[in-house]
């Protein structure tokens, strides 16, 4: 599956998928399911096996940062909280200094959770807030309201919690650009170090992209959406945090460290369902329907579905359209020592035409988008896929 030797003994992320959930949200695509009714003991119990078969094939001496996602882990009971994270933590070796991130939800988050995550090492918090608006909430499909949000902040505090961060959603479905803003302002005043904003992306099999091709649904237009971005920006510079990723948003040195082992392009372990990996020079992914996940494990038996192994270009051409997602860009000496060839080596014209039209400025160290190219992003990622060897 993976060249071994290329993982031995080096520092390896780890993300884990649970794949529950109480509700399903409108805009959703991700691998979940609902929780009611679903083998969820033997999920996790799989899960912690799937984890011990890849440490046993692909050992590494350290993990460089945890990130549980989903679905909803906290979904999960304390209890079964508790069996999760114990196995992870025997199974991964783990520096209490790195950084240990679970997904939440406003609302489903109890005290007895919170003193399960903190037992087990669990340092930072990634909440699903998307907007403040009640009503937008509601037609999107969320559980949660605005002022779930603030009960969870409050109790966060009360629990001297506070290294959290919220994703939201704009360009939502009758989202106004003044209703937009009062979703800015009542985030930043949260006070938090860390915010992801995502725009609306209508993904295939969800009840929002099947509303839009039946006319019911009417999203923003592009000039609207474009001007939540830049007041995003603006709005996010003012108060102290600093747009390090085209989507996110912190103060110094509270940077998602998980997410920028994505954008370096380094390796991480994925387990769980429909969860992807990056080993050696091989990406994987495992099978999504649960009941398929489960079946091979049963046999102690990996459940990988597909792999990739990389081409020296797919590599290249990862490095760099991940790497022009941070606003730093790509490191040039970087690229060097990786791949033994400099950036304009490979990608000289389409390095010098890109400047010439104002996406791309050169300095000496990095590579990295102007802020028109930040407004463009996917255009100027798509010019850096080479031709498949």
């Amino acid at each position: 599956m993976v060249n071994e030797h290329a993982v031995n003994n080096a520092k390896v992320s780890a993300y884990i998928h649970i794949p529950f959930c109480e509700h399903i949200c409108y805009y959703c695509d991700f691998n979940k399911v609902f929780l009611e009714g679903q083998p969820v003991d033997e999920y996790i119990q799989a899960l912690l096996n799937e984890i011990r078969l890849t440490k046993e094939k692909f050992p590494s001496n350290d993990t460089e940062t945890i990130y549980i996602g989903g679905g909803t882990p906290t979904s999960l009971s304390a209890n079964q909280l508790a069996v999760l994270l114990n196995g992870v933590r025997e199974l991964l070796p783990f520096n209490e200094q790195n950084e240990f991130t679970v997904e939440a939800n406003p609302g489903d988050l109890t005290a007895e959770k919170l003193r399960v995550m903190k037992d087990f090492g669990v340092n930072r918090l990634s909440m699903g807030v998307q907007t403040f608006d009640n009503q937008l909430l509601k037609k999107i499909g969320r559980k949660h309201t605005a002022e779930d949000v603030y009960e969870t902040m409050k109790f966060l505090e009360k629990e001297d919690f506070t290294n959290v961060s919220i994703d939201l959603i704009y360009a939502l479905p009758g989202q106004t650009l003044e209703g937009f803003r009062d979703t800015l302002k009542r985030a930043i005043e949260l006070d938090l170090p860390h915010y992801s904003l995502y725009s609306l992306i209508l993904e295939n099999k969800t009840m929002f992209m099947n509303w839009v091709r039946q006319g019911r649904l009417q999203l923003p237009d592009q000039e609207v959406e474009a001007l939540m971005f830049e007041e995003t920006i603006i709005a996010m510079e003012k108060a102290g945090r600093h747009q390090y990723e085209v989507s996110n948003f912190s103060l110094a040195g509270k940077e998602s460290q998980h997410n920028l082992v994505y954008w370096d392009n380094n390796h991480y372990y994925g387990f769980g369902a429909g969860a992807s990996g990056y080993l050696g020079h091989t990406r994987y992914r495992n099978h999504g329907p649960i009941q398929h996940y489960l079946k091979p494990l049963r046999e102690n038996q990996l459940p990988v579905v597909e792999t990739e192994n990389l081409t020296l270009n797919n590599q290249m051409e990862e490095e760099f359209f991940l790497g022009l997602r941070k606003k730093d860009g790509v490191s040039k000496e970087r690229f060097k020592n990786k791949f033994g060839r400099t950036t304009n080596q490979v990608y000289g014209e389409k390095i010098s035409s890109l400047i010439e039209k104002g996406l791309l400025e050169e300095g000496p160290e990095f590579l990295q988008l102007t802020e028109q190219g930040l407004f463009v992003g996917n255009d100027v990622f798509e010019e850096f896929l080479l031709d498949k060897e």
